[in-house]
């Protein structure tokens, strides 16, 4: 999960539905309240860590945490090097995890479909959205943290990508290279805030209306497909020397920021604003005959395609342990 998170536009929630522990997830965070304090004191450490799932919790949090901040680098490395393979292997990833999410609901209506068609669009719609200039504002990242953890939790919906919309991704990635204290601590504030009031509303949806909750996530994953798809066309980018967006056909005539980014080694001057997916022919045809790496995408693709296998075999056993 918490690889996943490191790359925007894959979300850490997927991984964990078809792990098999979302449910448990949602629960065990929704369960975070003062009634843990009263138990404490009531009846002894023991008692509360098993009313907070505490060993459940801790192992998942600090996975997450350890393959967040590891990951981060190599996720930068890789979508800066090859950025068609990695998010040919996601892409893979996400599709399969269709399947998977879908046939985990049990009754199908009018109603289900109409909630997986509302969280595909709702999805798209959000990868299509431009993001704003980068924020330094240390404050800011309590509000980012806020919103960008209810997207971690929900399959489909990267918080990595919610950063960047937001203008806050590289502000936290300056946080963790830098070890600054005061802004990983907001931004940890605010995500906790968020989480511990958006999982009791996921609670409230699966215990009310499981099936149309499973569906609209299901939707939610459908539409994220256009985030994570390999072949893109840049339309505009964020220029750091100017501080502001601009249409990136003033930059370069390439059709595509990451191509020139990989010609100039140049990663930080502009950053991707607003984007749209293309085929790989015309994103060859775009950026000088540039090689699409089709034979090899397809290859990743598959790979992502056997991960889900390899999770959803853990997850099998696991209940049957």
């Amino acid at each position: 999960m918490g690889a996943a998170d490191a790359v925007p536009g894959v979300s850490g929630g997927t991984i964990a539905f078809i792990s098999g522990i979302y449910e448990e997830l949602v629960t065990t965070i929704s369960n975070v309240n003062l009634s843990l304090l009263k138990t404490i004191r009531k009846d002894g450490f023991g008692a509360f860590w098993k009313q907070l799932n505490g060993s459940f919790l801790m192992a998942l949090l600090l996975g997450i945490l350890i393959s967040y901040v590891s990951f981060m680098r190599l996720a930068k490395y890789l979508i800066e090097n090859h950025p068609i393979l990695i998010w040919a292997f996601f892409f893979g990833l996400i599709v399969v995890s269709i399947y998977y999410v879908g046939r985990q609901i049990s009754k199908w209506s009018l109603g289900t479909v109409v909630a997986i068609l509302i969280g595909t669009v709702t999805a798209y719609f959000i990868t299509t959205l431009p993001s704003l200039g980068t924020n330094e504002n240390s404050f800011y990242l309590f509000f980012a943290g806020a919103i960008a953890i209810c997207a971690m939790i929900l399959p489909g919906i990267s918080g990595s990508f919610i950063l960047v919309i937001l203008g806050a991704y590289k502000t936290l990635s300056d946080a963790i290279a830098d070890l600054d204290i005061k802004k990983l601590s907001l931004f940890i504030l605010g995500a906790v805030i968020g989480l511990l009031s958006f999982s009791r509303v996921l609670k409230w949806l699966f215990n009310n209306y499981k099936n149309l909750t499973l569906a609209l996530l299901t939707g939610f994953i459908v539409g994220s497909l256009n985030k994570v798809w390999p072949w893109k066309e840049t339309i505009s980018v964020f220029s750091k020397e100017e501080g502001k967006i601009i249409d990136f056909s003033t930059v370069s005539d390439v059709g595509t920021l990451s191509v020139l980014q990989k010609n100039t080694q140049d990663f930080e001057t502009y950053k991707t604003a607003l984007e749209k997916s293309v085929s790989p022919f015309y994103y060859s045809e775009i950026n000088a005959s540039n090689d699409p790496q089709l034979f090899y995408a397809v290859i990743f693709m598959v790979i992502g395609f056997l991960s889900i296998f390899v999770l959803e075999r853990i997850a099998v056993t696991k209940k049957n342990s």
